[in-house]
């Protein structure tokens, strides 16, 4: 296909419509780490058959600088943008997220590519995409948990895109994006629409093929040309400017500032979280490679960047130096192909005490479409017999946790898509499966998670990370007790 339809095949297909992440074999991934429990003792809770249960065990955390942003599970979901793939599942994933007391972070360009969005001198007044998105989470966030996060790239930062949400809609955590994980430059979408094409040019994209050029326009109306991709353009941080712009956007009433870094080589790492430290930035969301959501060039998503594991072990050196130093250290989130309990925890233990939590996108973002899929095919009567035998036809009986959110929302309960519903159950699953992990480590509470909670099974393992192999694990303690 790459022969007739050539750059076209760079990107998955169909193209807005799956979600996809690189698929390389890693020299070293989180299956060469494993978790160690132990069957003496516990940390959080009174060392007790009947107290040290796991359903005891807490996975609540907070993040920002003042701690102020609490969450029901060390899980941010991390940018959706404007992606058909992010919009077209936007509901699932605001209230899913909203009612498991997660943050969510509304990803970049959702401004740029609504075409009901109004612009004046080139920034951004009113973006009713953008309101709904914010809008959709804030009615169903409850208990003081969670946050929206507005993230902003280069054609959100010269539209004001930051100023219009924190002025106009009370957002108070946004994000300054450097990248992610999936690829090296910028967010990539199609539209199959000339005048769309053209609307985004004017708006300042990267447009190719370009609209504007004739043989385009009749190469489109021929039926050779059927879409159009819009690029992002990549971004020139410095150290000046980077600080002077986090002080700008809390002096217009920014609370939380984070940072979002990709995969990037490890002077670039380094730079992130000393330039966060210096400009007091809330949270640092680093992204390795493996990740994304679909969007990215496929042979990008394998072949370029630091793998997370790897880039996880760099970013708990750089921050111990700063911290042995008496420097701040942001919250440190960690993203990059995780989506299961056991990702969470060896995520946490590999950069304990500085990683505070996880993001993900692409994990619930398939929590969400599953959930979709099926409550369209209950509705429709359509569901295969495999799961009707199984699990009945209605939305109550499909869904595990229904009945629990039925009783909490009463006659709301009709309200929540059943995308949300899936993330929620999806999300319940990580909660149990983390505290019975907890559990078995015998700590009973997040903060005392520690590195010496896994292993390496390998010596390129260790060998990357700084963690003991594990046939060399509690050496010194095992001479102690068999010459005791």
């Amino acid at each position: 296909m790459s022969a007739y339809r050539g750059a076209e095949m760079i990107y998955p297909r169909p193209f807005g419509m799956v979600t996809a992440a690189g698929d390389k074999d890693y020299p070293v991934d989180f299956s060469h780490l494993s978790i160690m429990g132990t069957t003496f003792g516990a940390y959080g809770v009174e060392p007790n058959p009947d107290v040290a249960i796991f359903p005891a065990v807490n996975i609540e955390t907070a993040i920002g600088r003042d701690k102020g942003i609490k969450m029901k599970l060390p899980i941010v979901i991390a940018a959706l943008g404007s992606t058909d793939v992010a919009k077209n599942n936007w509901a699932g994933i605001a209230i899913g997220a909203a009612i498991s007391g997660i943050p969510i972070t509304i990803g970049e360009n959702v401004c740029g590519m609504d075409e009901q969005a109004e612009f004046k001198n080139g920034r951004v007044v009113r973006s009713p995409d953008m309101e709904l998105r914010v809008k959709l989470y804030r009615d169903w966030q409850e208990d003081g948990y969670g946050d929206v996060i507005v993230q902003a790239n280069v054609e959100d930062t010269r539209s004001f895109v930051h100023e219009y949400v924190i002025e106009k809609l009370g957002v108070t955590s946004v994000e300054l994006k450097w990248g992610q994980g999936a690829k090296d430059i910028g967010g990539e979408v199609k539209v199959s629409s000339i005048e769309k094409a053209l609307q985004l040019v004017e708006r300042g994209y990267i447009v190719l093929p370009d609209p504007r050029d004739k043989s385009v326009v009749n190469a489109f109306k021929a039926g050779a040309i059927k879409e159009f991709e819009r690029h992002s353009r990549l971004g020139m941080p410095d150290h000046e400017s980077f600080l002077a712009r986090v002080e700008q956007l809390r002096k217009i009433g920014a609370k939380h500032v984070f940072l979002k870094t990709g995969a990037y080589r490890p002077s670039d790492l380094a730079k992130a979280i000393k330039w966060s430290s210096e400009a007091g930035i809330d949270v640092i969301t680093i992204d390795g490679a493996g990740g994304g959501t679909g969007m990215s060039p496929w042979r990008m998503m394998c072949e370029w960047g630091i793998p997370t594991v790897y880039l996880a072990s760099l970013a708990y050196q750089y921050a111990k130096r700063l911290a042995e130093k008496g420097q701040y250290v942001p919250s440190i989130l960690i993203a990059g192909g995780l989506s299961l309990e056991d990702h969470i925890f060896k995520a946490l233990a590999l950069g304990a005490p500085f990683f505070k939590g996880v993001a993900m996108a692409r994990a619930p973002l398939c929590a969400v479409m599953v959930g979709n899929t099926l409550g369209e095919l209950a509705r429709k009567g359509e569901l295969p017999k495999s799961i009707k035998d199984n699990y009945g036809e209605t939305i109550e009986t499909l869904f595990v946790t229904a009945v629990q959110l039925k009783e909490k929302f009463g006659s709301d309960f009709e309200r929540i898509p059943a995308g949300a519903i899936g993330l929620f159950t999806y999300l319940q699953r990580i909660a149990q499966g983390l505290r019975q992990l907890m559990a078995g480590a015998r700590k009973f509470s997040l903060e005392y998670i520690s590195r010496d909670d896994i292993a390496a099974l390998t010596r390129e393992a260790a060998e990357v990370t700084g963690l003991r192999y594990v046939m060399e694990l509690d050496a010194e303690e095992v001479e102690r007790i068999l010459e005791g």
